[in-house]
């Protein structure tokens, strides 16, 4: 296992929640990334983040890890969710409310 894939799979295990996306929750560097934060903020969830930009091996190899090309990445309880689409028709369906036990909005 390459060094970025080990800190990946440290962070996704020793994290309820993760996202990895471009820029840090307070300042979100897309769209998406901006999107996937603001469902997270909306549940009231305990989530760490990730900045991709920061770091190019973690960038290229979350791709890898999940085998999913796009930025941001969902991670709960070391499964991977999907990116801010997937997010947002779980959250619109309760499902996501659901996974991460949070109480609907």
């Amino acid at each position: 296992m390459s060094d970025a894939n080990q800190r990946i799979a440290d962070l996704v295990q020793s994290n309820d929640v993760v996202l990895f996306m471009k820029g840090t929750a307070l300042f979100p560097q897309c769209g998406f990334s901006s999107r996937a934060v603001a469902i997270l903020d909306r549940l009231g969830t305990t989530y760490e983040t990730v900045d991709v930009l920061q770091d190019p091996e973690i960038r290229q190899g979350i791709k890898a890890f999940s085998e999913w090309p796009t930025i941001p990445q969902l991670y709960v309880k070391g499964e991977f969710v999907g990116g801010s689409d997937i997010m947002m028709e779980m959250f619109e369906s309760g499902e996501l409310q659901e996974l991460l036990g949070a109480q609907p909005s």
